[in-house]
């Protein structure tokens, strides 16, 4: 026996005994509790690093693996029981359909694991909208799903990105988070990944919604605010594990003094349907409009969208006659976002009724 011990009497030291044991027990006990959750890193800005703590707005993006993000937060685990998978390692404007499909497959069957309560993806905030509403039309789960990146490099002065982690944890560990659709987490809030979008480039707060956030995020817990009224994840008639590819389906801007060319040459590289982002109510410059006809007469669909920052809402037979011209409207959806409905909408349907009805809808 160890002669420090035997200072003991024979009662306290059983007792000492026993503690590491009981609290070993203890210890296991409470990771019993909490959630499982899985993060799938992507890369971007929230796994990149700056020169300098100075360099907040010029960085290397994805520099970062998921094993040293995770333990740059080591609080997270007091929200979750949290492992890490590298899914990719890119920064997010180089994101591919085939990305997304790979990616929103990985989720699936990560969905589908009784020991996944929940799952964050860390992802570059140039297409973290597109991603989340893509996984938003095609996870048959109410598991909660929450996309996450950060405006600034770990490296820099006031870096967002570990605050944004950890909030994003605590969302897919909270059982008030399931069946809400997939979620983003930016800035303390949280934002249904249906209707967020990317509204500045350089602030924190550079992510909102034209209707306004789903609730918020203070000291690892969730409060909410309200709920998705359109349809989403469970409720989708789109699935993941049926969709092996993705249509063509491009975006041509408009402006002051805007030609057809674009449009013509999108439709010869292939694209299956053109998102028109217009002016204001995705109005369509007659010079423009005869080109429209003649693609769409030619099979490709035409669809009408807005780029106005915030707010861009596109009412049907407003600006075009869209029923005489047999074009779709994109409701309120950007036109980033009207792409990913419409590639997805058009693995299952070529009709412009149907396709309509869907981005009413969705």
């Amino acid at each position: 026996m160890n002669a420090a011990l035997k200072t003991f009497a024979p009662s306290t030291l059983a007792l000492l005994l026993i503690l590491p044991t009981a609290a070993s027990a203890k210890e296991a006990e409470t990771q019993q509790k909490l959630a499982n959750v899985v993060i799938l890193a992507t890369g971007g800005t929230i796994a990149g690093a700056g020169a300098s703590a100075a360099n907040s707005a010029t960085y290397q993006a994805a520099k970062l693996g998921v094993d040293k993000l995770i333990a740059g937060v080591p609080e997270l685990a007091d929200l979750a029981n949290v492992r890490g998978e590298q899914v990719m390692q890119i920064a997010s404007e180089s994101i591919t359909n085939d990305d997304l499909l790979k990616l929103a497959k990985r989720v699936s069957e990560l969905a589908d694991s009784s020991d996944v309560d929940g799952i964050v993806i860390t992802h570059g905030t140039d297409t973290l909208e597109e991603t989340a509403f893509f996984l938003n039309l095609v996870e048959k789960t109410d598991k909660p799903i929450v996309v996450v990146g950060s405006m600034r490099p770990g490296t820099a002065m006031s870096a967002d990105g570990m605050l944004n982690l950890y909030n994003a944890v605590a969302v897919a560990s909270d059982k008030q988070s399931r069946g809400k659709g997939v979620l983003v987490t930016m800035n303390d809030e949280i934002q249904s990944g249906r209707d967020v979008s990317k509204s500045v480039n350089i602030k924190t707060e550079a992510f909102k919604s034209a209707w306004g956030p789903m609730g918020m995020v203070v000291e690892g817990k969730s409060y909410w605010f309200r709920l998705p009224a359109k349809r989403h994840t469970t409720n989708s008639e789109f699935d993941i594990k049926q969709i092996s590819s993705l249509p063509q389906v491009d975006i041509a801007y408009s402006y002051g003094n805007v030609t057809d060319t674009a449009y013509k040459a999108l439709a010869q590289s292939g694209a299956k349907a053109i998102i028109h982002a217009g002016t204001g109510n995705g109005s369509v410059s007659s010079r423009v409009v005869p080109a429209l006809q003649e693609l769409h007469k030619n099979g490709v669909q035409i669809i009408r969208s807005s780029h106005v920052n915030q707010g861009g809402f596109v009412l049907r037979n407003a600006e075009q006659p869209d029923d005489k011209y047999d074009w779709v409207v994109a409701h309120d959806l950007n036109p980033q976002k009207a792409r990913i409905l419409a590639m997805v909408a058009m693995t299952k349907t070529q009709d412009s009724k149907e396709l309509q009805r869907i981005f009413w809808e969705y």
